[in-house]
């Protein structure tokens, strides 16, 4: 497994990273878990990345971790704990990342993400919004003072105001997820120009967007449900038409995707077996795309370059019928889980 520098963190990751959100009860069971933890540090993935907020997801792969000598990188998040979250409560928030050393097992977390940082309506983090500023700052600072974590992060999947945060040059690491993949590529327009323009290290979530871009959906796609723009049809199609033309899988496709820029170090899969991280290492290692069906993808991307506003973060091909209209951001973990 190839490794890249993690920006002006130096931290040597992994071109393919481990998502835990399947690592937990939202997964297949603690024996899956295990087995494909254990598989993806065997074949060379050395960076994994949970969140408080993926239900018991800390708990599980601390479980698993606990007596694992290989060195490996581990990022986890502020947000969501405890229960009722107050964003804006500095104790809490210190408390929150001592609770991940312990479920962990862990001296020390790599990095640490402000969860949803850019969503004031999920998590309202800053007091300040302009200047950026707000307790978990004040947390983080603590945090990295005292040697609890070594580097500070943003999640998020919005562009505008994730390219704000990450102009106030308060964080190492942007964790970018449903924004920038084989066909959505609303980060290229700001969050990778101002996170290259910084050297923070990029890492890039749901390349599968949680199912909707794991398996074809030929058949819906042509019905169009009510959901589904006419232009969105139109690229979805012609993305299905490339793949049909290379004679590379729709996982293979995107996940090599991930890797063929320079703007990415790592690419997280959440895979909930082992079979499914030796799926994603084996198209991995063959590395970037070709060059002329990465020409195809921009001009199939450049079709519909952003979201139409009725549609949803993750598209719900596997239940057309009972979704109407748009509604919260994230939808759900498991209401589009496909492969991977």
């Amino acid at each position: 497994m190839r490794r890249r520098i993690l920006g002006k963190t130096s931290i040597e990751v992994s071109e393919l990273g481990f998502g835990s959100l399947f690592t937990s009860s939202l997964g297949v069971g603690f024996a899956e878990n295990k087995a494909a933890v254990h598989k993806a540090l065997d074949l060379g993935i050395n960076y994994f990345d949970t969140a408080p907020a993926y239900a018991n997801s800390e708990e599980v792969l601390g479980q698993i971790i606990a007596d694992i000598k290989t060195p490996f990188i581990l990022s986890t998040k502020l947000g969501g704990r405890p229960k009722p979250f107050d964003p804006r409560n500095k104790r809490q928030l210190l408390e929150s990342a001592k609770e991940s050393l312990r479920l962990l097992h862990r001296e020390v977390i790599d990095i640490l993400f402000v969860h949803e940082a850019d969503r004031p309506l999920q998590y309202d983090w800053w007091t300040d919004p302009e200047g950026v500023d707000g307790p978990v700052i004040e947390a983080l600072d603590q945090l990295k003072k005292e040697g609890v974590i070594r580097f500070t992060g943003l999640g998020g999947t919005t562009v505008t105001e994730m390219a704000h945060l990450i102009r106030s040059d308060r964080f190492d690491v942007v964790l970018t997820a449903f924004n920038y993949s084989a066909l959505f590529r609303e980060a290229a327009h700001e969050v990778l120009p101002e996170a290259r323009a910084r050297n923070m290290g990029v890492v890039l979530g749901s390349l599968l967007h949680q199912g909707s871009l794991g398996r074809r959906y030929d058949e819906v796609v042509r019905a169009r449900p009510a959901w589904l723009s006419k232009r969105r049809q139109e690229q979805l199609l012609a993305f299905y038409d490339l793949l049909d033309e290379c004679g590379l899988s729709i996982v293979e496709l995107c996940l090599r995707f991930g890797i063929s820029g320079a703007d990415a170090h790592s690419s997280l899969i959440g895979p909930k077996t082992a079979e499914q991280v030796e799926e994603a290492v084996r198209v991995i290692e063959k590395g970037p795309l070709p060059g002329d069906i990465v020409k195809q993808l921009d001009q199939i991307a450049a079709m519909l370059p952003y979201r139409p506003f009725e549609e949803p973060m993750i598209l719900p091909f596997n239940r057309p019928r009972d979704y109407w209209g748009p509604g919260m951001a994230n939808i759900g973990a498991g209401a589009a889980v496909g492969k991977l």
